[in-house]
């Protein structure tokens, strides 16, 4: 079996999902081949050596339908041998695209692979490909496939999340955030030229300035959804609660945002092909699956289900980079991974920089690779979770 490198990860700022966003007026196709150049520039990779690109989408109509993965190397002129693949885990697939391609290292079935993902909500808003999972209260309550937000009011439910703690974690967050983006630690940021609104984008815009007092003017979010018989549904599952507490809002939910990412994953040997080596060793993957009502806990399921299999505790590890699936997700999991405040989502999380879904997890790569490097640290975790329950979790250690 092969060891499987990341030799670069890098990301566009994240943009507004909003027509007046900095991203809006530029294509998914427009946004990878300014990543493709970028990494060609960076790392040296002549396209005649990778194997394949793997990229996580969680809406794939319109301009990201036809596997965009696939129609991005075409538009940006890579070879044909390129197949390229298209997947969908929902939050997580950026981290899964990556898993992936170490799997194809791993196994032999490639030397050179890049891997990310792309979302484009402002002009293909989640859930424009019309789930029947997610849109039918019937089938899902067949399923059991809810709506993430009810799920983290579920969540919040569960492990005594009040309000205040919920927007506690929100401030701190934007705090964190707005703190690396004035001290520039987010060193993987690509510009993006926009054409339109003629003006290069350079940093994350979804960070604002906030207070308790501003937080809790906010109405929950997801009370309506729960007085249509999600609510109903859930304390039938889970009887030993007294009722569900609504405390997420616009304010302490992830942004929904715009961007894109894309790292670049090989073997040793490859970097014969490149001009640089590699910057951190992938030391172990996981997918798994929580509960399903839970929703939106397969991150922290995902991270303790990864350091079981490497025999690691939360100390053993010097950063987290957890997928913010709302405020309550963060709460829990301080209290099922016991992590320090000091180690977890160290420069804001996706409440305050934003969640372009498919592209979430490899953008937050970036973020540890980044912060371990400047830290001079040894040892990250990046986990997100998926729709369902699902999760999925990636150790890395730098070289």
């Amino acid at each position: 079996m092969n060891q499987a490198y990341l030799y670069d990860v890098i990301r566009t700022p994240r943009g507004k999902a909003k027509p007046e966003g900095g991203l809006h007026d530029v294509s998914p196709f427009e946004l990878l081949s300014t990543l493709y150049s970028s990494l060609e520039k960076r790392t040296g990779v002549n396209p005649e050596h990778i194997g394949d690109v793997i990229l996580g989408c969680a809406t794939q109509v319109g301009e990201q339908a036809g596997n965009i993965a696939k129609a991005s190397v075409m538009y940006h002129g890579w070879p044909g041998h390129i197949s390229g693949l298209t997947l969908n885990r929902y939050c997580s697939s950026g981290i899964d695209a990556m898993n992936f391609a170490a799997m194809k290292i791993m196994t032999g079935l490639d030397d050179l692979v890049v891997a990310g993902g792309v979302e484009m909500l402002s002009r293909t808003p989640m859930f424009s490909d019309k789930p029947s999972p997610f849109m039918d209260i019937t089938l899902s309550a067949k399923m059991g496939m809810f709506p993430m937000g009810n799920g983290a009011d579920l969540l919040a439910s569960q492990y005594n999340v009040t309000r205040e703690q919920a927007d506690n974690v929100a401030l701190l967050s934007h705090q964190r955030a707005a703190h690396a983006r004035d001290n520039q630690y987010f060193k993987s940021i690509i510009p993006i030229y926009n054409p339109v609104k003629g003006i290069t984008f350079a940093q994350d815009e979804l960070i604002r300035q906030s207070s308790l007092d501003a937080l809790a003017q906010m109405k929950p979010a997801f009370a309506k959804g729960g007085e249509q018989g999600i609510d109903a549904l859930y304390l039938k599952q889970f009887p030993e609660l007294p009722h569900i507490e609504h405390i997420h809002t616009p304010a302490n939910s992830p942004s929904m945002a715009d961007g894109a990412a894309v790292s670049i994953i090989g073997s040793l040997n490859a970097q014969h092909h490149l001009g640089v080596k590699p910057r951190a060793k992938i030391v172990a993957m996981c997918n798994t699956n929580a509960n399903i009502y839970t929703v939106i806990s397969g991150a922290v399921a995902a991270s303790k289900e990864l350091m079981r299999r490497t025999n690691m505790s939360s100390n053993d590890i010097d950063l987290f980079e957890i997928h913010e699936a709302f405020a309550a997700t963060m709460v829990m999991c301080k209290q099922e991974l016991g992590i320090d405040d000091n180690k977890l989502n160290v420069n804001g999380g996706c409440i305050a920089l934003g969640h372009p879904l498919g592209a979430t997890g490899t953008i937050m790569l970036s973020t540890l690779l980044d912060e371990l490097e400047r830290r001079n640290l040894s040892i990250g975790i990046v986990a997100a979770s998926g729709a369902a329950g699902a999760g999925t979790a990636l150790m890395i250690e730098l070289i």
